[in-house]
This record gives structure tokens, sequence and C-alpha cells, in this order.
């Protein structure tokens, strides 16, 4: 399955405008973390998850791609192994 996460994160830090190395300073996070997040390497923590979703005014929902921009969930096929 494509890791939403990643793919939105990614998509917020285009639209900000901001670098980075700024949004990891704010959010008082490193750079390597940021960038592990992005790659879906790793995955923040609920209380990570949490901060980013304040910094970029966004819902959790929206993060982890439950929801479109507009708040409308989005539909997502779960196959019976992954339940």
């Amino acid at each position: 399955m494509k890791n939403r996460f990643a793919d939105r994160l990614g998509e917020l830090i285009s639209e900000s405008g901001k670098t980075q190395n700024f949004i990891c300073s704010k959010l008082h996070i490193t750079k390597q973390k940021l960038s592990n997040w992005k790659t879906a390497y790793t995955e923040p923590s609920m209380d990570e998850l949490i901060m980013l979703a304040l910094y970029f005014d966004v819902s959790v929902d929206y993060l982890l791609g439950l929801v479109d921009e507009t708040g409308v969930r989005i539909k997502i096929n779960v196959s019976a192994s992954s339940k």
C-alpha cells in the first residue's frame, strides 16, 4: 500500500515554501527525522503526528490520508490479509 502519510508530508513541506531546515528548527526535530518520515523509512509517534498537524494546520486524518483537503473521508480498500 502506498504511504499516504509520506506523500502528504512531502506535499505540505513543498507547499509551505519553507526550507526543511526552517521547519525542523521550529519543530525541534532533526533534519534526519523529517527526511525519514518523508521517505517512509520511519513513522512519527502519536505526539509527533499531532505536532505536525498543528504546525501545518491540517487534521491528523488528513496527514494519514484518511480524508481529502475538504474533509471528505477517502475510501481505502483493505484486503482480508491485512486485517
